[in-house]
């Protein structure tokens, strides 16, 4: 079946979403669409799938113009969407969940699950799954889930597949099998548009690029593309995708963690005997897929859980049973991973927000008095420093665009005087130009001589920033191992395989 949008746009309020969007897919065609986070990927395709109406444009058919009212008229009319955040019902069966919105009845209006048993054997026989229709879907890992959505969207007789960020839940294997998988689609025919901000995966799976910044296609591409290409059409400048560091300069342990659990509000033990040390000058990168217990544990050392065990210690002092004012007033700067929750005040201007972590003290604050002088002099300085994109100092933090709000968590942080750094997930949903600042951050904050962990579900910036890598699986530790150690070593990791022996740091 062959897709068109032509001249797509969709707008809310004063923001332009979508700008005039011209797409062809043809059948049997992966396109793949990359862009940033915000750069109208999304909206597009909550358009396409009946989510959102738009202001002005067409969906074209084959030929025949669409009208879509909901959801439902897209999938009747052969489109199919597998959801970044899946769209399954955990207690129930593979079988359930795939007849769910189209059941079918059977004798005295009963549900006829054999028949949606069948099916999802049929489907899972063509392309490989092995598949228990029975199975419950809480029990199944992600990469499993993930393939209950795409026979959800088969079953429906989708001649048209949309994947929407797709591998942000998946092992490095994982993502291999489903490019597999959309390769398989691709030769019986099915049109797939395949939304990412990875260069990597786009390259290696797409027949066709097509580039979106700020709500407009703005290049195509081939998939022979080099990253460099397709990132400077993504953010419209050169960018230095490669993570210049020298060997890494260490000195003695300085950071320690040992026999770490953390139990959560439902009883479940999040974090379970963690035991790593970071010495002074290095990187200690914790891989894994997200939900392992990476949250927990970074909440454990900054102070914010409550049922913790084992040891936190820094330079030999102990930071258990402290508060978080007093680990941040230990030296320890923290970038949470929800900047919008938990790094910035969305209400308070940048200036006070640089200012957060040090609002009570000198040289903030003097006879209780705010030294406005003094603040406003040093948001000008960290504004220029750290690249801060605003109006002024006054601007308010909410009125930020991602990238810059992490700048401005960044430039807090790193403005005092560190013993420890950690930053979860630091570059979450920013673009490659705002990625290449942060992590030339993270690095002069490890060559400053300290030490540095980062957390991250990203494999190519843990691999591109780290000395050492723990990897985490079911809130345990499944091994450390060197910086250079193989993307598909680390995936097997990931996945809860220990490493072989002789591989560790």
């Amino acid at each position: 079946m062959k897709l068109e949008l032509r001249g797509i746009t969709k707008r809310f309020g004063a923001l332009v979403a979508n700008d005039h969007i011209d797409l062809t897919v043809n059948p049997g065609e992966i396109l793949g669409l990359l862009g940033e986070n915000g750069a109208g990927k999304s909206t597009l395709m909550n358009v396409l799938y009946g989510l959102y109406q738009a202001d002005e444009g067409e969906i074209l058919l084959d030929n025949e113009v669409q009208h879509f009212s909901g959801p439902g008229d897209a999938m009747h009319a052969g489109i199919g969407m597998v959801h970044q955040h899946f769209m399954l019902i955990p207690v129930f069966t593979v079988a359930e969940n795939v007849m769910l919105g189209h059941e079918q009845t059977g004798f005295a209006g009963r549900l006829d699950v054999a028949a949606a048993r069948a099916q999802v054997r049929k489907i899972s026989e063509a392309f490989g799954f092995d598949l228990d229709p029975d199975a419950i879907v809480g029990d199944l890992p992600v990469g499993v889930q993930q393939r209950v959505e795409i026979i959800k969207a088969l079953s429906r007789d989708a001649k048209v597949l949309v994947f929407d960020e797709p591998t942000a839940v998946l092992t490095p294997q994982e993502t291999d099998e489903l490019m597999t998988i959309m390769r398989q689609l691709k030769q019986g025919g099915t049109s797939i548009v395949f939304i990412t901000h990875k260069l990597r995966e786009v390259r290696a799976v797409a027949d066709r690029i097509s580039v979106i910044r700020l709500g407009k296609v703005v290049g195509e591409a081939e998939p022979t593309a080099t990253n460099t290409e397709l990132a400077s059409l993504m953010v419209g400048r050169a960018v230095e995708l490669t993570v210049q560091k020298g060997p890494a300069k260490t000195r003695g342990r300085a950071f320690a963690v040992e026999n770490l659990s953390v139990v959560d509000a439902r009883d479940q033990v999040v974090v379970d005997r963690v035991s790593f040390d970071v010495r002074a000058g290095e990187i200690l990168a914790i891989a894994g897929v997200q939900g392992n217990g990476q949250t927990e544990l970074t909440e454990a050392i900054m102070g914010l859980q409550e049922r913790v065990s084992g040891s936190i210690t820094l330079d030999g002092q102990s930071l258990r049973h402290l508060s978080v004012q007093k680990v941040l007033d230990a030296g320890v700067g923290f970038i949470p991973e929800d900047r919008t929750e938990d790094g910035v005040v969305s209400e308070f201007t940048i200036a006070e927000n640089l200012m957060l972590d040090r609002s009570y003290s000198k040289p903030f604050v003097k006879a209780g008095s705010l030294q406005r002088n003094y603040l406003a002099a040093f948001a000008e300085e960290k504004i220029a420093e750290f690249d801060i994109r605003a109006q002024s100092i006054d601007t308010h933090a909410g009125r930020l665009s991602g990238g810059n709000q992490q700048k401005v968590v960044l430039a807090r942080e790193l403005s005092r005087d560190l013993r420890l750094f950690v930053a979860a997930q630091p570059t979450r949903g920013l673009d490659v130009g705002s990625i290449e600042f942060v992590h030339e951050r993270i690095i002069a904050t490890r060559d400053a001589g300290i030490p540095v962990i980062v957390v991250s579900t990203e494999l190519d910036e843990v691999v591109a920033l780290a000395d050492r890598i723990a990897v985490m699986y079911g809130g345990r530790i499944v091994g450390i191992v060197p910086g250079d150690t193989p993307r598909d070593v680390l995936g097997l990791m990931m996945a809860g395989e220990a490493p072989e022996q002789g591989a560790a740091a």
